[in-house]
């Protein structure tokens, strides 16, 4: 994740100071223990201010409006007791060449600073400290006590301190070449490394970008540069120091970041905020994601082994207490032939009533016959009792295999995180399992939006509209909400999957390529994705009930007709919705 650094963070500065100054602020609101969201409104827009002090994506941006949850943290109430109603009149770094912003709050603009947000964009450093006027720690995001750190502690109540300065030589627009030149070339090593040595404000983000862009690999020594090599460096450093002069950025996407420099943009961007707010965003969100992923997986992994040595264990029993009878049976035998009982006895062997066929039967030699009778209708309750005990509990362990299945079947359809959706439901499979007592809730609950995931959406080739299910949420509403007397309802047959639903008009009837299309669709998003050729029926969704008591995505279907779904063709269509939806 590449991190802000100065150029990004004065490119958002400018871009503020010029749309949302001055501003009142009429809201605070934490979005979790990292990042705070101040609602700002002007005379021509209103919006969210988002600063954040997470150590890998500290920033500062306008984003989006923050969920309909609650906010429980004590330093935004801490915020907003002080900020609330005052107008942002200034938003200025504290020095040249620092990642520090001095967000100033007033009364009303044209009066002096009431309180100052400190926004300290430094990496893992990174913090947000709140003054009063007079530069007393009022509160700050991450306290730094005198035994975390001698140099510069942050506590309520002490004066507020810069971060101590760099000792880097400051970058100069009136430097000429042969001076900045020699600087850079005094000790022979990669030019990369060089220049980030030599003077501050530069990261190793836009180092990479400025040497590419002049042609040149970070790698390559000083030594081995030509002439015309250090004049398209130093061409590339005038351009930069020209835009941190005159505030004019060309923000965009390259290949794999982004830039706000212009420098080998594969996709403009509207302005800095939108650049910061999507890149941050999506960063975060996928750093989530295969976290969460990863952690669902094996939690359900390790469930399902678990249910499935229980049902073996209680397989097991079932068998054992098949023999109940054959227990009856000898017992029966043993009190019918009393007579050709010994004492002292371990064994004897007896004609079936009915077969005539010998039968051995095990005898505790320390009783009588009466007794070893006794024992072995004990044996035979014991085991009928068993079964019906047992019965009902493999039934139940059986269906929790199955959900558990159909669970593990949505998870591995979410391979990679594309989008905010892809979160969402992989968020709601977490609610389900913690519904559903399989997870306990997390300490710090998630604070995303409320409103619920939307499922994947395909056209068919005759144009009507197919809904898929990505976890079991979504296939219940699918089935019994969204579904109506006209549509089709597809799912894989005996095998975990996705619902699927046919959206038509009153009395359509769709084409056999359009059947097809959603069975292979269907058959994709199924555990037997891998496969040729899958079973898929569908039926309409008057026929499709879930019984009752039944977990999540568990539904019954009568008066259904089979397809062969081709999942493989499939995935041709999925990569069409994606580029679509991208475009």
């Amino acid at each position: 994740m590449q991190p802000v650094d100065l150029t990004t963070l004065n490119a958002t500065c400018a871009e503020l100071c010029r749309e949302w100054i001055p501003a009142r602020t009429e809201q605070v609101y934490q979005r979790d223990r990292y990042t705070i969201a101040l609602a700002l409104r002007t005379l021509k827009q209103r919006g969210w201010l988002t600063i954040s002090w997470h150590p890998e994506a500290a920033r500062i941006c306008i984003g989006d409006s923050p969920p309909r949850v609650p906010d429980t943290f004590t330093f935004s109430d801490q915020l907003r007791h002080q900020l609330r109603g005052l107008a942002l009149i200034a938003i200025e770094a504290i020095a040249p060449w620092e990642r520090v912003l001095d967000l100033q709050f007033a009364s009303r603009p044209g009066e002096p600073a009431l309180w100052h947000l400190y926004a300290e964009i430094m990496g893992k450093y990174s913090n947000l400290i709140l003054t009063d006027a007079d530069n007393q720690i009022v509160t700050a995001a991450h306290q730094v006590s005198p035994a975390q750190s001698s140099i510069r502690p942050v506590q309520t109540g002490q004066p507020y301190e810069p971060p101590p300065p760099l000792t880097e030589t400051t970058p100069s627009l009136s430097e000429p070449q042969p001076h900045w030149q020699e600087r850079v070339s005094l000790v022979p090593g990669a030019i990369k490394r060089q220049l980030l040595k030599s003077y501050r404000g530069l990261s190793p983000a836009l180092v990479d970008s400025l040497v590419k862009v002049a042609g040149i690999d970070p790698n390559q020594s000083t030594e081995s540069l030509t002439a015309s090599d250090w004049q398209r460096l130093f061409q590339r450093w005038q351009e930069w120091l020209q835009a941190l002069e005159t505030a004019q950025f060309q923000p965009g996407w390259t290949e794999k970041t982004y830039t706000v420099l212009g420098w080998g943009i594969t996709e403009p961007a509207k302005d800095v905020q939108i650049l910061l707010h999507r890149y941050y965003t999506d960063a975060l969100n996928q750093q989530t994601f295969k976290q969460l992923r990863h952690q669902l997986v094996q939690k359900v992994s390790s469930l399902r082994e678990k249910l499935r040595q229980k049902a073996r264990t209680f397989a097991e029993r079932l068998q054992q207490s098949d023999e109940a009878e054959a227990y009856r049976q000898k017992a029966d035998l043993l009190m019918a032939h009393l007579q050709y009982c010994q004492p002292g006895q371990t064994s004897i062997t007896l004609s079936d009533f009915e077969t005539g066929e010998p039968i051995k039967i095990s005898l505790n030699p320390e009783n009588n016959a009466v007794q070893n009778a006794q024992a072995l209708y004990k044996r035979h309750q014991k085991l009928k009792r068993a079964r019906t005990a047992v019965k009902p509990l493999l039934k139940e362990t059986k269906e929790e295999i199955e959900y558990l299945d159909r669970v593990e079947a949505a998870l591995s359809q979410m391979e990679q995180y594309s989008r905010p959706e892809d979160l969402k439901a992989l968020e709601e499979i977490r609610e389900e399992l913690i519904q559903q007592r399989y997870l306990t809730p997390p300490k710090e609950r998630s604070r995303s939006s409320s409103d619920e995931s939307q499922p994947d959406c395909y056209r068919t080739p005759s144009g009507w509209e197919l809904l898929i299910g990505r976890n079991n949420r979504q296939n219940d509403q699918l089935s019994f909400r969204t579904a109506s007397d006209y549509d089709l309802w597809f799912h894989t047959q005996e095998i975990p999957g996705s619902h699927v639903l046919l959206r038509l008009q009153p009395g359509a009837v769709p084409e056999e390529a359009d059947l097809q299309f959603v069975a292979n669709l269907a058959a994709y998003y199924s555990r037997a994705r891998q496969s040729d050729q899958v079973p898929v029926v569908y039926a309409e969704p008057k026929y499709v009930s879930k019984p009752k008591g039944a977990k999540p995505g568990m539904v019954i279907y009568e008066q259904e007709r089979v397809l062969w779904g081709r999942p493989q063709e499939a995935s041709s269509y999925r990569m069409e919705n994606e580029s679509s939806r991208k475009n």
